[in-house]
């Protein structure tokens, strides 16, 4: 067992990190939640009716949206584009690897690549199709728990009718809560991909080896 966990550790860490965090938010965003409506003399909802506000869906699915347009992004943009010295770029001269060529699958590729045709040209993009079909389910749900929490604010402050997720997408709210986040998800892929071409951490595959120099472009 002990060995199989070793084998997926950093996907068990990460994803735990990741429950154990969102446990965290919610029952934080509980209280918060909480606290403003009994400012508004308002009774407090239990932890479960909570989970099934506006004001959790938003600030979870509007994070997850940043999140998955970056990574998305990325994959995709260094598909084709490059920085020298950077360990998070393929090197400037380099064309596609020769294990991408179809012609060189063997009876352990993945099923897409031995049948070929449209199955393989899905395949060859399915990293940044699956990342971005994420990205656009969780602004879905951004813009209809972001719509749920400005219809519930905007009740207990004046009692005004609610609007529609359709009209809720055409407020700055809605942009400028999606702006903050994506400005600095690009903000730290960037930093990452220039710190990487005169920085290094020994033993990590986001960093180039030690020994070499900045110049050197090396995928991790």
């Amino acid at each position: 067992m002990w060995r199989e966990l070793r084998k997926h550790g950093l996907t068990v860490t990460m994803l735990g990190a990741f429950l154990i965090f969102l446990a965290l938010q919610s029952v934080f965003g509980w209280h918060v939640h909480n606290e403003e409506l009994s400012q508004y003399g308002r009774e407090g909802l239990s932890y479960l009716a909570y989970l099934r506000t506006g004001h959790f869906a938003e600030a979870t699915f509007e994070n997850w949206e940043s999140e998955f347009l970056q990574m998305g992004g990325y994959v995709l943009l260094t598909a084709y584009l490059v920085q020298q010295g950077s360990s998070e770029s393929k090197p400037v001269h380099q064309g596609d690897r020769e294990k991408d060529r179809a012609e060189n699958a063997t009876t352990d590729s993945p099923w897409p690549v031995r049948v070929g045709g449209l199955p393989l040209v899905i395949y060859r993009n399915s990293l940044s199709i699956a990342l971005l079909m994420i990205f656009a389910g969780s602004f879905v749900g951004h813009l209809l728990g972001g719509t749920a929490d400005y219809n519930e604010q905007q009740m207990l402050e004046s009692g005004a009718s609610p609007i529609s997720a359709w009209q809720f997408l055409s407020t700055s709210d809605f942009w400028f809560q999606s702006m903050q986040n994506w400005q600095s998800e690009f903000l730290a892929v960037g930093a990452l991909i220039v710190l990487s071409i005169f920085l290094r951490q020994h033993a990590s595959p986001e960093s180039k080896p030690v020994t070499s120099p900045h110049t050197a472009t090396e995928a991790g």
